[in-house]
């Protein structure tokens, strides 16, 4: 397994342990001095890891455009997102994760584009950018637990 695959799902697990039982309210909540919510930091988590990986390689995604634009990096929160599109974005937080390992596994990601980081770090290769994906969601990981903990 790809140690880089691994440290992302066990953020993402340790995520989903954070918003265990909290309600639509709490999900949607932006508390003062915030930007955004919950809600939306975990589809902007899987926006991004479809954007790092799949678009980088010239693949298509596996979200809809919708879903992307939503939660896109730039966006803000547009209304109140519901329990069906809550539980929609949990489930897909762990597909989209297990299709990348599967893809990687496959090798799917041979034509990566080379790019910059807002940060300045150069992203060169699909471990490269595994790599630069872990960290991108840490920093979301602990922005939830913030909001939650301000709500």
């Amino acid at each position: 397994m790809n140690r880089q695959i691994e440290a992302i799902r066990k953020t993402r697990t340790m995520l989903l342990e954070q918003v265990e039982g909290l309600t639509v309210k709490q999900f949607n909540q932006i508390p003062q001095g915030f930007q955004n919510n919950i809600s939306w930091n975990m589809g902007h988590m899987i926006v991004v890891q479809q954007g790092i990986c799949y678009r980088k390689s010239g693949l298509p995604l596996l979200i809809n455009d919708d879903f992307s634009e939503k939660f896109r990096p730039g966006s803000k929160p547009k209304g109140i997102i519901g329990v069906l599109e809550i539980i929609n974005i949990k489930q897909i937080l762990v597909t989209t994760l297990d299709q990348l390992e599967t893809d990687y596994k496959s090798q799917v990601f041979s034509n990566y584009m080379a790019w910059t980081t807002r940060l300045g770090t150069k992203i060169a290769t699909i471990d490269d950018g595994l790599g630069f994906l872990s960290f991108h969601e840490q920093l979301h990981l602990g922005n939830i637990i913030t909001i939650k903990e301000a709500s």
